[in-house]
């Protein structure tokens, strides 16, 4: 398990973000040498956790829990076939593209060993947003990431220190729970019923997707009779 690239992006004008200067980053392209991980601060005020990369909408993206986001080669080669056309590293707007490791089927709160110095750890999916349909030039894109159901995973930064390309991953931490990014990501989007499974990660789940399951059971406990 490796990283095959570690990709930045920096800010351009585009025309298909809601982000109020027009600006986005997700253009992530690979970079050789060392990059500098660390947690970036709060979301709304910290960005990226990578040096030199770009978070422009920092309402929806960026942040601690969302520190780098990580995306399986393998999972991009499938939507090669799918879509007929290439997808270099960083197309999906990812900061690490990885091979040899099921991405979507990480458990939260699973923890990776990057390279000698950077920890990381799971803490949900990607959702889709227009920006990224708009990235890919792919209609309808939104829904087919979604109906697909493999979102490449988020992660914040434990230990931080540098990473390169061909950096060794290794799992140092599996929890003992079964609520992968997977499950998250069908439990957020496309079958919320799902949500109350997703209070077996605890606190490492996104603060966000844990206060949506919190809320969803209480509203749901509140419904059945007596």
């Amino acid at each position: 398990m490796k990283l095959l690239s570690v990709n930045l992006g920096r800010p351009r004008a585009v025309p298909y973000t809601d982000q109020p200067d027009g600006v986005t980053g997700i253009d992530k392209r690979p970079v050789t040498g060392p990059v500098r991980v660390e947690a970036p601060g709060a979301k709304g005020v910290g960005g990226s956790g990578l040096a030199g990369d770009a978070v422009c909408e920092t309402r929806h993206h960026g942040g601690d829990d969302q520190a780098v986001y990580a995306v399986a080669r393998e999972d991009l080669d499938e939507w090669e076939r799918t879509l007929g056309r290439p997808l270099p590293h960083g197309s999906f707007g990812e900061n690490l593209t990885t091979e040899g490791i099921d991405v979507s089927g990480s458990l939260i709160g699973e923890r990776w060993a990057v390279g000698a110095e950077v920890v990381l750890e799971v803490t949900s999916g990607r959702i889709p947003c227009r920006t990224f349909q708009g990235h890919l030039g792919e209609k309808g894109w939104v829904k087919r990431f979604t109906r697909r159901g493999a979102p490449g995973a988020y992660l914040r930064v434990i230990r931080p220190g540098e990473i390169r390309a061909g950096d060794a991953v290794r799992i140092l931490h599996r929890p003992d729970h079964e609520v992968t990014v997977a499950l998250q990501f069908r439990a957020v989007t496309t079958e919320r019923a799902l949500l109350p499974r997703l209070l077996a990660a605890g606190p490492a789940l996104h603060p966000e997707v844990l206060a949506t399951a919190r809320t969803y059971l209480e509203k749901y406990a509140a419904e059945q009779p007596g």
